[in-house]
């Protein structure tokens, strides 16, 4: 009968991952991840920071997007290489974001809150995108 070691001792593995440790562990990544943690938190909590207060369809809405697009940016930094494609899930949450004030049935056509979703989603969009190339660029490293 042979054994087999276990995946997680193989060569190549042990490599990737190191490579995608110092692609995470820069300073740069690093800002990224914090930008995004920080926009997570300000999208779930932008209707009434924005003056909406009330519990409308679209505060919900950006609350649980907010905690959604926290909670994806913020579960790489302990397995980056395994969850490096909640990326793209981040990205579609910033699309969303913007696009929801028109989506999103109900009362929601303050200029303030309109803004507020257009500007932190775009930012959402672009940090999403940012962490899906420093992905890429694990990737890319570890093949070389």
């Amino acid at each position: 009968m042979t054994t087999h070691p276990r995946i997680e001792l193989h060569p190549d593995l042990a490599e990737m991952r190191t490579r995608f440790e110092r692609v995470t562990t820069s300073p740069r990544a690093q800002a990224i991840e914090t930008l995004a943690l920080l926009t997570g938190l300000y999208i779930a909590a932008s209707p009434w920071i924005a003056g909406l207060g009330a519990l409308t369809p679209l505060a919900v809405t950006n609350l649980i997007g907010g905690i959604a697009y926290f909670l994806c940016t913020g579960a790489r930094g302990s397995a980056y290489e395994r969850t490096h494609a909640m990326a793209w899930t981040a990205a579609v949450i910033g699309a969303f974001t913007i696009v929801a004030p028109w989506v999103v049935v109900g009362d929601v056509h303050t200029t303030r809150m309109v803004l507020s979703n257009v500007i932190a989603g775009a930012v959402a969009l672009c940090l999403g995108l940012a962490v899906v190339a420093m992905g890429r660029k694990g990737e890319r490293d570890s093949t070389a």
